[in-house]
């Protein structure tokens, strides 16, 4: 479970997200929000990437500010339009956090050939296409063995063959019980991926839909 007791973040005098009392069991759930409604903000607190003012609980064990390294080893984040260091290969980033979240020997190939990374992966990320980047990005979210992977806008700039693959791979690491808090701007089509709840990002909180 994520247990979100409160959460408020601010840049300024702009109040951010305001949440309390919010809580997702284990499961598959999906955000929606309108660009700039804070998702992304939303996935870098829960991933321990941004301080924040209140509390959230991993499994009612784990905190990001309190217990950061077993935290962010037991949480994954994919982000929706990845940047990464020019001079950097796939390979070198894959392997680095591979490594950090201490990946099963073999995961990391495993994912690259189901994603259609293949030998892109030794090539310098500035030659990527906005495809390979994000594909890139997932096969780092999906790295480890986390309790709860976040994916921002985990569809966006993947053909369709990817598309499907990616909801593949969700489902079987979701039935070996990793839970998956998804986000998007447009709606969820159950079709697709069966989830547990969907939740509106609006005016700083989260409400169910």
């Amino acid at each position: 479970m994520l247990r979100i007791p409160t959460l408020e973040k601010s840049y300024g005098q702009r109040t951010i997200l305001q949440l309390a009392d919010f809580s997702l069991p284990d499961g598959i759930y999906w955000i929606k929000g309108e660009n700039g409604a804070g998702k992304t903000t939303l996935f870098r607190c829960l991933a321990g990437m941004h301080p924040f003012v209140g509390d959230i609980w991993l499994d009612e064990q784990y905190h990001p500010q309190k217990h950061a390294q077993a935290y962010r080893l037991r949480i994954n984040y994919g982000e929706a339009e990845p940047l990464f260091p020019n001079f950097l290969t796939g390979e070198d980033l894959m392997a680095l956090v591979a490594e950090t979240k201490q990946s099963p020997q073999g995961q990391l190939s495993t994912l690259c050939d189901a994603l259609g990374i293949g030998d892109y992966r030794y090539q310098r990320v500035d030659t990527y296409s906005s495809g390979m980047l994000k594909k890139v990005s997932l096969a780092m979210a999906l790295l480890g063995q986390p309790r709860w992977i976040l994916l921002d806008e985990p569809l966006i700039t993947l053909d369709p063959e990817t598309q499907i693959t990616l909801l593949e791979l969700i489902a079987e690491r979701q039935k070996a019980g990793t839970c998956f808090v998804m986000s998007s701007h447009q709606a969820w089509d159950d079709q697709l991926l069966p989830i547990n709840g969907a939740y509106q990002l609006a005016n700083q909180t989260l409400t169910a839909i």
